[in-house]
């Protein structure tokens, strides 16, 4: 079956190009010494995390708990929730977990440990936490090196609860200005990220994980700093535009969402039948991330989506109006493909013009 067959909107996933990204992003683990981690929030699909295990992960990290609980179904068995666990609901789930799994999840507060610590005492079980550190993406994450060591003197005193390590996220590189300015983020988290793991080395807790990274850094080939255990990008894996203009090409962007050309009413607009709910509305405005419009279409690189409904992206493009038709199909690299692949039930992993496989994205959805 060839991809121009299937009913639109649907997301496609050019299998070499993912194979490459994977095979690329592994070498550059391997050449640091360090594991390779992937974020599997970008996919959501167990199939591909198989691809990046097989390729030569250590394991997979998620951002839900509902997430790890598919990826643990479907036979994952080292995941790492990358986010802070709150509620008696979601830790006794994730203790349901260690009967298959070895699952680890984020912490930032001792009330999160001693939580934590409830939950597991009741079944002699052991929780596994990693200490996220805040190091200039402003969101969640350890600030102050007191609360640090306030944090590791809880989890001392918690049997129930083993301290694993540390982990951080350059969310920021995405709005760095230019290649030198993506290189000083890096760095800087870095050193920011093993400043503390010397703390918990001095306070008696060294740290087995020293976990790092975001795609712009890692796909634009910073220099991984010694004490770096693991390394944490997830888009790397699809990409998308705003990942290929920091990279300097498209060439890496591995999903597209195929659709159909619907209307041209006046002499330069073009209406194609995917919208917001296929698409997202996000853009990237700032930075080495920045993209024009709300997607890119793959076949005229220099073609934008201007405005997007629900279900219809406009584009208001005078050439573009010329060369196509109603009825013809075009492919849209979206500008953030991790809310994207949330929107689909299925994926088609391609080569060339063929389908190959239909891949269910099974861990839609899941936002507990």
């Amino acid at each position: 079956m060839r991809y121009h067959d299937l009913d639109t909107p649907a997301l496609l996933i050019d299998r070499d190009i993912l194979l490459a990204n994977l095979r690329l992003m592994q070498t550059y683990a391997d050449r640091h010494h360090t594991r390779l981690r992937p974020h599997a929030k970008t996919h959501k699909m167990p199939a591909l995390a198989r691809m990046q295990m097989d390729a030569g992960a250590c394991g997979i990290a998620v951002a839900k708990t509902g997430e790890a609980e598919v990826m643990a179904g479907a036979g994952i068995t080292d995941i790492f929730i990358a986010n802070e666990i709150v509620g008696r609901a979601k830790l006794e789930r994730i203790r349901a977990l260690q009967a298959t799994a070895t699952v680890s999840f984020g912490v930032d507060a001792p009330c999160q440990v001693e939580a934590a610590e409830a939950v597991f005492r009741e079944t002699s079980g052991m929780a596994q936490v990693l200490v996220e550190i805040e190091v200039g993406e402003n969101r969640s994450g350890i600030i102050e090196e007191a609360d640090f060591i306030a944090l590791l003197s809880v989890l001392r005193a918690c049997p129930h609860v083993q301290f694993r390590g540390i982990f951080s996220h350059d969310g920021n590189s995405y709005e760095a200005r230019n290649l030198a300015d993506c290189h000083r983020i890096a760095t800087e988290a870095q050193r920011r990220t093993l400043r503390f793991a010397e703390l918990a080395r001095a306070q008696g807790m060294p740290c087995a994980v020293v976990s790092y990274g975001a795609t712009p850094t890692l796909m634009n080939g910073v220099e991984i700093l010694d004490g770096i255990t693991e390394l944490r990008p997830g888009t790397y894996a699809l990409m998308d535009a705003s990942q290929g203009h920091a990279v300097g090409t498209l060439a890496h962007c591995a999903a597209t969402v195929l659709t159909t050309v619907i209307s041209r009413p006046t002499a330069e607009r073009t209406i194609l039948d995917v919208g917001a709910k296929g698409l997202t509305m996000q853009c990237r405005t700032q930075g080495i991330c920045a993209t024009p419009g709300l997607g890119t279409v793959l076949e005229y690189p220099d073609v934008h989506i201007d405005a997007m409904f629900d279900e219809h992206a406009i584009l208001l493009n005078r050439a573009f109006h010329d060369a196509v038709r109603i009825g013809d199909r075009v492919r849209i690299i979206p500008v953030h493909i991790c809310p994207v692949c949330n929107l689909y039930d299925t994926a088609y992993l391609i080569s060339g013009e063929e389908v190959l496989e239909e891949i269910p994205v099974l861990c839609r959805g899941r936002l507990t």
